[in-house]
């Protein structure tokens, strides 16, 4: 097994290397010793949507009821299939932007909808550009998955690279879901949610979470936002399928909204030096490798070395112990590189620059 080699570096994991921040634990704590262990309403805890609600209106101008226009939910994994069902009939076509999380293309199979890709490259940043959009519209064009910052590029699409992507949803009469996790995961730009734009809050879900933030992975504690009869869709999908969102988990989240900016602070700093670090590495080594503007990812090019994505993420990890994720299984765009999450001690990254810079040199 991978994880019971103690010589293994991985940098294969998208999750966080942080534990949970403590005042967030002391907080579930806290709740369990008081016997907080009952269901919740359906929609989450008042407290919680009311801090969702009052972040959106804080950071990023946006109200929305936390009576009707907010769900919590357990992980944006859910939270993306309640969007997906809620909006898709079946034969509806989905677009979805590769790279992309390997999950996108199987809700929308699991929903009836037929997923359509477009396809990204590296010499555009892995952005999205309005032209490639519109090529991919058809008469069965329901909604378009955006995630950005992306997993897995680390890509990062600004206010003004996403403003020509909101006129052609406009001009064609699309919604849009925008997974936007990684969105306090930023480095050179401000985070833009897609529903800010001009026309695009009737027109968009917004998927967002705990788990990178605030490293919260293991608490499955997410919510989607979204207008109130968009939303009333996926809530009685989500009532009869989960329920309610644990409410342990979600006494965390609440202690993380209220005074969790700290530890958030603390961990993008600390990969955004690793971030440089890597991207380094990998372009001093030979392997091109853009500069991501989010998330904790890299995704470095192994087609000079003449081995497919599939390849090389094998014979690196039989040969160097480095665990990497061959981008073929992001979609067909990412042919021919890998990702590798940076979400990974300086001294880690570090030793596996070396080790990856040892096997090219014996291919």
């Amino acid at each position: 097994m991978v994880s019971d080699n103690e010589d293994m570096i991985s940098l294969g994991v998208g999750e966080p290397d942080y534990i949970t921040p403590w005042h967030i634990r002391e907080a579930c704590i806290h709740s369990l010793e008081q016997g907080e262990t009952s269901y919740t309403s359906n929609y989450g805890l008042v407290e919680l949507r009311d801090e969702i609600s009052r972040t959106y209106t804080q950071k990023q101008g946006l109200y929305y009821d936390p009576t009707c226009e907010i769900l919590v939910t357990s992980g944006v994994s859910e939270a993306l299939d309640l969007a997906v069902r809620a909006i898709t009939d079946p034969g509806d076509e989905i677009i979805i932007v590769e790279p992309s999380y390997v999950a996108y293309a199987p809700a929308v199979i699991f929903a009836g909808g037929n997923p359509v890709p477009v396809q990204t490259c590296m010499e555009d940043k892995f952005k999205l550009t309005s032209e490639n959009l519109k090529k991919a519209i058809t008469p069965k064009t329901k909604a378009i998955l955006l995630n950005y910052p992306n997993n897995p590029t680390g890509a990062v699409m600004d206010k003004r690279e996403l403003e020509p992507i909101a006129e052609v949803v406009e001009e064609h009469d699309i919604m849009v879901i925008s997974d936007e996790v990684y969105e306090r995961m930023t480095y050179d730009t401000r985070h833009t949610c897609f529903a800010s734009l001009d026309g695009m809050r009737q027109r968009t879900i917004v998927l967002n979470g705990f788990s990178k933030a605030y490293s919260m992975t293991g608490f499955r504690m997410a919510y989607a936002l979204a207008p109130a009869p968009v939303l009333a869709a996926m809530m009685r999908i989500h009532q009869y399928s989960m329920l309610c969102a644990p409410i342990t988990a979600q006494v965390g989240a609440i202690e993380a909204l209220k005074n969790g900016e700290e530890e958030v602070e603390k961990m993008v700093n600390e990969y955004n030096r690793r971030r440089r670090l890597i991207v380094k590495g990998f372009n001093n080594i030979g392997l091109d490798c853009f500069n991501p503007g989010g998330a904790f990812y890299a995704f470095p090019s192994v087609a000079s070395t003449g081995l497919t994505s599939e390849q090389f993420a094998e014979r690196l990890l039989d040969q160097q112990q480095v665990v990497t994720i061959p981008g073929n299984v992001f979609g067909r765009a990412g042919n021919g590189y890998l990702r590798c999450a940076y979400a990974a001690s300086r001294e880690d990254i570090k030793e596996a620059l070396d080790r990856i810079e040892n096997f090219i040199s014996n291919i």
